[in-house]
C-alpha cells in the first residue's frame, strides 16, 4: 500500500488550462472539458492573478480520508513542497502555509542561514518545527539542485528590501506579490533607497 500511495501522488506532473475560478488558496483549472480544484499558496496566487491561462506543477496529496491537488507556478516551489512534507509533523496545509509566508528564494535563503526564529514566525508553525525542518532540508536542498543561488539573492537580507517588503506587506500586499516586486526593483537598481524602491515597487503591484 506505501509503494501505491507514492506512486498515485507522483502521477500527475502538471495541469495546463484555462483558469476558471481563483482565489487567494484555490485555483480551478479546466483542461480537457474538467475542472481540476488545486489548493495553491499565496505565491502561486501572485503568478497566476491576471492570467486567463496557466499551467500548475502539481503533487497529488492522498491521504486516508482524502485525495487533494497542490498546484505550483513552479516546479522549485513544487520541490520545496515536497521536501517539507518529508519531515514528520509537516502536513499539506502547513507546508502551503510556509510557501504562502515565504517566497521560494526567501524559504531557501531561511533555511541556508537556519534562520529558525524567522521560520517560527509561520502561523501555526513552533521552533522546535522550525528547527527540525532546517536541520532536515539542509542537506535535501542542495541534493535536488534548491541550494539558493547567489545573482538574483543579493537583495535579500538587505536593508532596502527588507524595510521596503515590510512597508508593502503593511500596506495590505500579498508577502508573496510584494517581494516578487521588490526584488525586481533592486535586482535592477541595487543601490536604490528604502522610499524608491517602494515607490516602484508599488507600480508593479
Amino acid at each position: 500500500m506505501p509503494a501505491f500511495k507514492h506512486f498515485l501522488e507522483l502521477m500527475y506532473e502538471y495541469i495546463k488550462g484555462s483558469v476558471a475560478e481563483l482565489t487567494p488558496t484555490g485555483a480551478v483549472i479546466e483542461a480537457g472539458g474538467v475542472g481540476y480544484y488545486l489548493h495553491i499558496s499565496l505565491q502561486t496566487f501572485s503568478e497566476i492573478e491576471h492570467a486567463s491561462e496557466a499551467r500548475l506543477w502539481v503533487h497529488y496529496l492522498v491521504r486516508e480520508d482524502a485525495q487533494l491537488f497542490y498546484g505550483f507556478a513552479t516546479r522549485a516551489e513544487r520541490e520545496l513542497f515536497r521536501l517539507l512534507l518529508s519531515v514528520s509533523g509537516v502536513g499539506g496545509n502547513t507546508a502551503r502555509m510556509i510557501l504562502s509566508t515565504y517566497s521560494p528564494r526567501e524559504l531557501q535563503s531561511i533555511i541556508a542561514t537556519e534562520n529558525a526564529v524567522l521560520l517560527k514566525s509561520v502561523k501555526g508553525l513552533g521552533l522546535k518545527t522550525a528547527q527540525k525542518i532546517i536541520v532536515e532540508l539542509s542537506g535535501k536542498m542542495a541534493a535536488a539542485g534548491l541550494a539558493p543561488d547567489e545573482a538574483p539573492k543579493a537583495a535579500a537580507g538587505s536593508e532596502a528590501y527588507d524595510e521596503a517588503l515590510a512597508a508593502l506587506v503593511m500596506l495590505g500586499f500579498a508577502r508573496a506579490a510584494a517581494d516578487k516586486a521588490v526584488t525586481a526593483v533592486l535586482k535592477e537598481e541595487p543601490a536604490l533607497s528604502v522610499e524608491e524602491t517602494v515607490r516602484r515597487a508599488l507600480k508593479r503591484l
